[in-house]
């Protein structure tokens, strides 16, 4: 499947790549995870010549320069931004000490809309996420603001990033029971060592017909093959503050990398073609520093997992989740139905019912 093959994201008409680029390395920051305009403007240009057409930022992402890059990279090449499907983020404050520089309130998201199209020198978004909730907004002054925003022309679609299951269905049921603009996609961590999302989210998100985004679907790059038991890590800007893996996630890094030799392909492919496979519509967002970071993410486009290594790959990596899901499980599937098959969904015995015939 080339970039070029695109998926409708979620319950909507936006048309978009396989993979997203992600845009939070464009542009150099102290930290140091970031890179050069000239080489940001390669990866851009190497993504969109492919096919690709879905490209993500945030308002703060490199100090504000991400944006600036890719709105200078377009409006350098007349046309080009009408063929791309461009998002951005907001919520996170750029002003110290203005309460009202940041968040979710009505005022924050126009006057950081405003300030995202300037630096992208364009008229619209695509795609306009709330990047992280905003517990002193009611959810209904967001939902209200963000569908008047695409009723002006501002934004084409919303969604949500990094914000609970609880209030995403708040949001959603609001949007729809008063004929606002719904979420299409939610925004969310999510790989073989980050799967805490299968708890409530991605339900919800398969429920409601959303699409998910993955960010960091190698997990700050455990996943990229770089990382072995025992080995030096080399161009990694990350391990300087995110450390390296934990015996148990390098349990799952094992079995990534085993399927890896064994399909003559590299971990970082194996992982993302997991993340592809996963049931519904899920769209990583892949993160480059160099054009060849990007070219070995693509490769597992052309890669596809049997189910037994999908199996083995869901076993090994098996998330802990937080109650009630494990009623949902083996539990929901004995006391259901009591041994028997319904809507093709078989159950076993619970040991207790054996023991009497008895009917309340």
């Amino acid at each position: 499947m080339p970039l070029d093959h695109y998926l409708t994201l979620g319950r909507s008409g936006l048309r978009v790549s396989p993979f997203a680029l992600g845009a939070m390395t464009f542009g150099e920051d102290p930290g140091g995870a970031g890179c050069s305009v000239e080489e940001s403007e390669k990866i851009l240009a190497t993504y969109l010549d492919l096919g690709g057409n879905f490209v993500d930022t945030a308002n703060f992402y490199t100090n504000t320069h991400s944006e600036k890059i890719l709105g200078d990279f377009f409006a350098a090449r007349p046309g080009l931004r009408d063929r791309a499907v461009l998002a951005s983020k907001f919520f996170f404050n750029l002003f110290p000490g203005d309460p009202n520089g940041g968040g979710a309130g009505r005022s924050s998201i126009i006057a950081q809309l405003d300030a995202s199209l300037r630096r992208l020198r364009t008229d619209h978004l695509d795609l306009y996420w709330l990047h992280n909730w905003d517990r002193q907004t009611p959810i209904e002054e967001t939902m209200r603001t963000l569908d008047d925003l695409v009723r002006a022309g501002k934004i084409r679609y919303v969604g949500f990033s990094n914000t609970p299951a609880w209030v995403t269905a708040q949001a959603q049921t609001m949007a729809l029971l008063k004929g606002w603009t719904p979420l299409i996609a939610l925004q969310v961590e999510y790989s073989l060592l980050a799967r805490t999302v299968e708890g409530e989210v991605a339900p919800l998100a398969r429920d409601q017909g959303m699409a998910l985004v993955p960010w960091s679907p190698l997990k700050n790059g455990f996943l990229s093959g770089k990382y072995r038991r025992g080995g030096e890590v080399a161009d990694s800007a990350r391990s300087a503050f995110v450390g390296g893996p934990t015996e148990e996630e390098f349990t799952v890094i094992d079995a990534v990398t085993a399927v890896a030799d064994e399909l003559g392909t590299s971990p970082t492919a194996v992982a993302l073609a997991w993340l592809r496979a996963r049931e519904g519509t899920v769209v990583p967002i892949l993160g480059a520093r160099r054009v060849d970071h990007l070219t070995t993410n693509l490769a597992a486009l052309d890669l596809e997992l049997t189910p037994d290594q999908l199996r083995g790959l869901d076993e090994v990596s098996a998330p802990t989740l937080d109650y009630p899901a494990a009623l949902h499980g083996s539990l929901r599937r004995m006391l259901q139905f009591a041994g028997t098959t319904v809507d093709g969904e078989p159950s076993e015995v619970y040991p207790p019912l054996l023991q009497s015939d008895v009917r309340y």
